[in-house]
């Protein structure tokens, strides 16, 4: 039935699964056709009934063959009712969900995350190597309710270095920064509550408080930060309970919170008695950093919160969030109660990442990637008439007002027909209000195809 070649560097039971998966989709194992015993197959091509066994299992798991207790093996059927593709249209919604999982758009100009050979896929490869070797307890257990202890102590190492100094037990590790942004959310915000954000501020953030119920308040940014002005006037005459921002390299202009803003923010917060949400999750991509919010306010008024996925790999969901020790231990809870713990395999895959000696390399090597492709970028669209509202010195996203002569009201879904994905102003503004600025991510802008497409709308 099956040909098998002990000798080639393929390992047996792949031969069995990619030789009966042939067999099927070439028709010569039809709908229901009933397969060999274990036994019986393993006789045949001289190995072990192990082999067969695993072979099998990997079959049913995958969805190609089904197994009928007491009666065997037998061929799965595949028929699939056709379903003709239908493009959602181009929203908010569209942004949060569609942009993850349609193929087509494969140029993400305006994407959130890094493409996949910009990130550490060498470190994710060895990291999981070495879970293989891993004691079982590691492999098969919940995790620590506040993450895995010794990426914690890690952490507590690595924030230090920053500036931002707080013991191990002050930090919750999440799944990813955006489970964090749903705690703060959680721990801090009621329904009716009035809530200051940035404007342009982070999309998803925006959709999470409106579905909360807050009441919304865009604080314009500016190449220092939040505007200070504006901050105050909100506060004092809609009473916030917090204050949600990026501080480094802010999602999505670039800008970055400079320390005299940083100082203003802080007494403001405590004048008007709100806390900060300091969402930092581009830290790590800064080529000269920049005093955080809560390395100045020593987690009294700040929640912090940071995220691998922008350097190592979105694919861990690993992030970690500090605050002082009652809102933490509220956060604790509302964490294992929404989901129980995180990933201890992931937590610890994270740990082997920074800790494997190649680590600070790549992030080197990455910032001074994302620095040269900020800088083409800034340069291409400025020839192209597009006005930069500033010039980042790395990290992945710029801000950029499209030209008095092009008409972008559909512009988003002309560039989706082509399989370029950009993202519009309006997707960042807390009010819901029109704008002809577009967020554009460095590493993936950096592309002729993307100036080619610009270039032809604006004639």
């Amino acid at each position: 039935m099956l040909q098998l070649d002990p000798s080639a560097t393929s390992p047996l039971t792949e031969q069995i699964v990619q030789g009966l998966i042939g067999k099927i989709e070439r028709g010569l194992l039809g709908e229901g056709a009933r397969l060999p015993s274990v036994r019986g197959l393993a006789q045949a091509t001289g190995v072990s009934p192990f082999t067969v066994a695993e072979a099998y299992n990997r079959l049913v798991a995958g969805g190609w063959i089904t197994a009928q207790r007491a009666r065997g093996y037998f061929v799965a059927s595949r028929q699939r009712t056709p379903v003709a593709p239908v493009r959602s249209p181009v929203d908010d919604a569209w942004l949060l969900r569609s942009v993850y999982e349609d193929a087509e758009l494969e140029l993400q100009a305006g994407g959130g995350w890094l493409p996949h050979d910009w990130l550490y896929e060498d470190g994710v490869r060895a990291a999981l190597r070495n879970l293989a070797k891993a004691p079982g307890e590691l492999l098969t257990r919940y995790g620590h309710p506040q993450g895995l202890p010794t990426l914690r102590s890690h952490l507590q190492w690595r924030l230090a270095l920053r500036g931002l100094e707080a013991p191990a037990e002050r930090i919750l590790l999440t799944h990813g920064a955006s489970q964090g942004l749903d705690l703060a959310v959680r721990l801090l915000v009621k329904p009716g509550d009035t809530v200051l954000v940035d404007s342009p501020g982070y999309s998803t953030l925006i959709a999470a408080l409106r579905l909360h119920g807050a009441k919304l308040v865009g604080i314009p940014r500016t190449l220092a930060g939040p505007d200070v002005a504006a901050v105050a006037q909100a506060a004092a005459r809609h009473q916030p309970v917090a204050l949600f921002t990026n501080s480094a390299l802010h999602n999505p202009t670039g800008t970055s919170t400079t320390a005299a803003t940083a100082h203003q923010l802080l007494k403001l917060a405590d004048r008007h008695d709100f806390h900060i949400v300091e969402d930092d999750p581009f830290a790590d991509l800064q080529l000269h950093p920049s005093p955080s919010l809560s390395s100045l306010d020593g987690l009294e008024r700040v929640i912090y919160l940071g995220s691998f996925s922008k350097t190592l790999s979105p694919a861990l969901r690993v992030g970690f969030l500090l605050a002082r020790a009652d809102l933490l231990a509220r956060a604790t809870q509302l964490k294992m109660v929404a989901g129980l713990t995180g990933s201890a395999i992931m937590e610890s895959a994270t740990l082997s990442m920074l800790t494997d000696g190649h680590h600070r390399t790549h992030l080197d090597r990455l910032r001074d990637r994302l620095g040269e492709a900020q800088a083409r970028v800034c340069g291409r669209l400025a020839e192209l008439g597009w006005q930069v509202f500033h010039q980042p010195a790395g990290g992945l996203f710029l801000w950029a007002e499209a030209p008095p002569q092009m008409d972008v009201s559909r512009l988003t879904e002309a560039a989706a027909t082509v399989g370029i994905a950009l993202a519009p102003g309006r997707f960042y503004l807390p009010d819901g209000g029109s704008s002809r600025h577009f967020r554009f991510n460095a590493a993936w802008a950096d592309n002729s195809r993307l100036y080619g497409w610009l270039a032809a709308q604006s004639s």
